[in-house]
């Protein structure tokens, strides 16, 4: 198989379980940061072909189609990734302390870079999904807006 070089950019991406502060859980007992991003039907062929890990949600209604997603591993390291949050009319960087707060956020939209990672093992190839930078925009209430012009007195 070729190796991967392209990325993969989603603007306005669908983002499920979360779980961005690496929480150990039933379906995470190593504490790795990650979540899925759900794929478009045609896009989840072609990098299916190309040999990013697809995988498929079971439907939730009788004559649904089963959802195509990726696993997205979010790691700090070599090269950790730049993830922006938009709140009202400010943005801020989050690092590897503060990016948690995204698991319990409601989150308005996301636009997301994705990069390959080729691996090989045991003679078995693939591409797996790290996180590369971010644009999360966080939905804002009432309040927020009314006491946004206020300063912080931190």
């Amino acid at each position: 198989m070729a190796k991967v070089t392209n990325e993969i950019m989603i603007e306005n991406a669908e983002i499920r379980f979360r779980n961005f502060g690496g929480v150990k859980d039933q379906y995470n007992p190593n504490g790795k940061r990650s979540f899925v991003v759900l794929l478009n039907p045609d896009d989840a062929v072609g990098l299916s072909e190309e040999g990013w890990n697809v995988k498929y949600l079971k439907p939730l209604e009788e004559g649904d189609a089963p959802r195509p997603y990726l696993n997205v591993e979010v790691k700090y390291g070599v090269a950790p990734p730049v993830i922006t949050v938009i709140s009202g009319h400010k943005k801020s960087r989050i690092d590897e302390d503060t990016v948690g707060m995204l698991d319990w956020a409601e989150i308005e939209n996301v636009d997301l870079i994705i990069r390959p990672y080729n691996w090989e093992m045991s003679g078995k190839t693939g591409v797996k999904a790290y996180l590369k930078k971010m644009y999360v925009t966080i939905k804002v209430d009432k309040f927020e807006e009314k006491y946004a012009d206020f300063e912080d007195n931190e």
